[in-house]
Formats: structure tokens, sequence, C-alpha cells
């Protein structure tokens, strides 16, 4: 107790001559450097005569490289106390993957640069979230965590921007050689504005902290503090039979519901334009409007859910990405080709921006409250491994579905996915309704 006694006052005096995160702007290249890969990928295997499943097995890849390097960099993190390390190799060894995907000839040499883009980018994840909080004082988490989160929106909307207008004018895979350069950027203004802190903090102090935890799980919703058990999983979901106990299985059920539709959905709404024959121009148009909406929609979501409650705001955030999904679904049956584009830009921002700006503040609002039980480790566990299986199932149940039952019939589902989730959600407020009147 007195070591901890002491560690804390080192830090508390440390912070007092701390000047504020300026290395913050250094992390801005990379970001605009991530913004528009996701959809530049599904477009690079569709250019190289892939299909649809060719997409879904990518980023069912990707998913599922993202769940052992969450688990290794996180333990890395831990054990090393490399900050200004891990951040510059991950720049670097992104723009060597970048620059290798020049030289891919099929999709699944694609598929296997992605994968290891995500176990490198991953690599930076957790230690920028604790270098905001070793680098500045407590009563300022919040403000730099806020910034630190403006700068990687702001940069990868800036991504989005930049393939627009690349598109406009150059060949598509060639637009990894300026993402490459930017990721070179980043990593040389690291070395010049990071500096190891004198005070580490372990990464169970992310879970301690509101903001640091809501950008940790939006940056990659994955988070192990130790790796999961069966018995983790025992422990949780045999409290749903009781009625004081189930919200946390019901909570983490919905979630679980809301990745897997989200994953047969986005897994196919790339692939679904360029069938309808939206250029590569537009479809970056199209995710840039979105992403410009979700920028937009996060500064309200916190008031609303505040004014909502977390319940109520999660429910809704559902049920208009459930609409819109599944009015996307049905505009297929009307308007096929280029005029597809114009449902798109209403419903697709609607979803993914708006409404899951709404659900993403709620719902881990929830999730973060259930933390404070005791068992932080194997509640964040359980969570992260659900979330997983889930974006991977999602992405391979899209694959399918799409590519034999149309994209149509895909839209639909992940709506309906979505609406289950929401009934799930509803119980929440059923139980919280039946505990106060008990009380």
């Amino acid at each position: 107790m007195k070591d901890s006694r002491n560690t804390w006052e080192k830090w508390r005096n440390a912070a007092r001559i701390r000047k504020p995160v300026a290395w913050v702007g250094a992390i801005i290249p990379f970001n605009i450097a991530l913004g528009p890969v996701g959809t530049l990928i599904q477009l690079l295997i569709l250019n190289l005569h892939g299909t649809v499943i060719d997409v879904a097995l990518a980023i069912t890849l990707f998913n599922a490289v993202s769940v052992p390097a969450a688990m290794m960099w996180g333990f890395v993190t831990d054990r090393f106390h490399w900050r200004k390390t891990m951040i510059v190799a991950s720049y670097l060894t992104t723009a060597v993957i970048l620059i290798l995907f020049l030289f891919a000839t099929t999709g699944y040499i694609v598929s296997l640069l992605y994968a290891a883009f995500s176990f490198a980018t991953t690599a930076s994840t957790t230690p920028l979230n604790l270098l905001i909080m070793e680098t500045e004082r407590k009563q300022k988490w919040a403000t730099a965590f806020a910034r630190f989160s403006m700068a990687m929106s702001v940069g990868q909307t800036v991504g989005l921007v930049l393939s627009v207008g690349w598109r406009a004018f150059f060949p598509l895979h060639y637009l990894v050689i300026p993402l490459a350069i930017l990721s070179v950027i980043s990593a040389a203004l690291s070395v010049l504005m990071i500096k190891e802190p004198s005070v580490v903090f372990e990464r169970q102090v992310i879970a301690l902290n509101k903001p640091s935890f809501f950008h940790r799980i939006l940056a990659v919703p994955l988070f192990f503090l130790r790796i999961p058990r069966l018995n983790d999983f025992k422990r949780i979901f045999r409290d749903i039979k009781c009625e004081l106990t189930r919200q946390i299985p019901i909570l983490y059920f919905s979630i679980f519901m809301f990745y897997l539709a989200s994953g047969i959905f986005n897994t196919s709404i790339v692939p679904s334009l360029q069938a309808n024959n939206v250029s590569d121009f537009l479809i970056f148009l199209v995710t840039t409007v979105t992403m410009v909406v979700q920028i937009v929609s996060f500064k309200y979501a916190g008031p609303y859910t505040e004014k909502k409650s977390p319940v109520k705001a999660t429910i809704g955030g559902l049920v208009l990405r459930s609409l819109g999904y599944g009015f996307l679904g049905v505009s297929l049956y009307i308007v096929t080709g280029v005029l597809f584009l114009a449902p798109v830009l209403i419903f697709y921002p609607l979803a993914a921006g708006f409404a899951y700006a709404v659900y993403y503040t709620a719902s881990n609002t929830m999730v973060f409250n259930s933390l404070h039980s005791g068992r932080q480790g194997s509640s964040l566990g359980v969570y992260s491994a659900l979330v997983g299986i889930a974006s991977m199932l999602g992405s391979l149940i899209s694959g399918v579905t799409s590519f034999f039952l149309g994209y149509s019939i895909t839209f639909i589902s992940a709506a309906l996915f979505l609406a289950v989730s929401a009934w799930l959600a509803s119980l929440l407020s059923h139980s919280n309704s039946d505990r106060d009147a008990a009380n």
C-alpha cells in the first residue's frame, strides 16, 4: 500500500510540470492513411476479379487476426512499457505493408496483407491510450481524450477526402503510395515529439476511466486485460436466470447481435455498390459523407444519451439503424444500377452515422458501468470475445448470403438481427423498471 501511495505521489508531482499533449499532432498523418483503407481493400479485391465471398473472407481474416493481436500487444505493453517504440514500429510496419499492396496480383494476397495490416495497426492502440494518461494531469484526461478522438476522426475523414480526389485522377492501386508516405511521416513525428513517460500505468487503468475506455473501444472494440476462460462465460451467462442479475448477460447478447448485424451489412455494402455500377470515386464519396455525419453525430450523442437514459438511447439507435438497413434492402427491389446511390446516400449515413454514434455512446456507457464489480478483466474478456466472434461470423454470413441470395436479402437479414438486438435491449428497460418498482 505504501509503495502504491509513493508511486501516485511521484506521478502527481510529475504531472504538475507536464506540458499539454502536443504530440497528438504526430498521429494525424497516420490516421489520414487509415481512413480509406477499409474501402480500398474491398475495391482492390473486386477489381482483381474477386467476388463478395472473397471480400467476406478478407474481412473475416482481418477480424480473426485482430483478436490475438489485441491480446498480444496488450500483454507486450504491460510487460515492456515501450510506448514510443511500439507506436513508431507500428507506423513503419504499416507503411511497408501498404507498399506491398502494389505487388498483390490476386484477392488472396490482398487478404493476407490486410490481415498483416490488422496485426500492425493494433500495436499502437493501447500505448497511445496509456500515453495520454501518463502525460496529462488526471483532471484533464477527459479533455485530452476528446482532443485525441477529434484528431483521429478528422484525420480519417481527410484520408477519405484524399481518396475521393485521388480516384478522380489516378489509378486506384497507387493510392497506397501517399498512404504509406503519411504513415512514415507519423513515425518520424512520433520520434521527434513523443517521449517515454517517467511513470507508467498498467492497462487496467483504462477500464476505470470512462473517456479512456470509450476511446479504446472506439479505436478497436477488443480489449483483453486477460484471456477469458470458459468459467468466465459460465459466470456471466448463468446470471440470466435471475431477475436481479440478468442485465449483463442480456446486454452482452444484445451487443453480440449488433456486431453480427454490422458484420453482415458492412461486408456487403461496397460490393453491392460496385455490382450496381457505382464508380470507385462515388463509393469513396459515400464513405466520406457517412464519416462526416458520424463525426457530427458524436458531438450530440452524449447529451442525447444523458437526456434519454442509456437504455432508451440504445434502443433508439438500434431501431433507427435497423430501419436504415431494411430500407436499403427493400430499395434494391425498386431501384438498381447507379440509381441505387440515391437511397444509399440517405439511409447509409443515417444508419452508420447518426444511429451508430447514439448506439455506441449509450451501449458502451452501460458496458462501462457494468465493469465496476471487481471482475473487470474477465468481463472485458467475455465482451471482447463475443464482439470478435460476432464480427467474424457476420462477415462470413454476409459473403454467402450476398453471393447466393442477393444483397437485398443480406441487408434485410442484418436489419432483422438489429431488431433482435433492440428487443433484447428493451428487456433491460423492463428489468430496470421492475427493480425501481420493487425499491
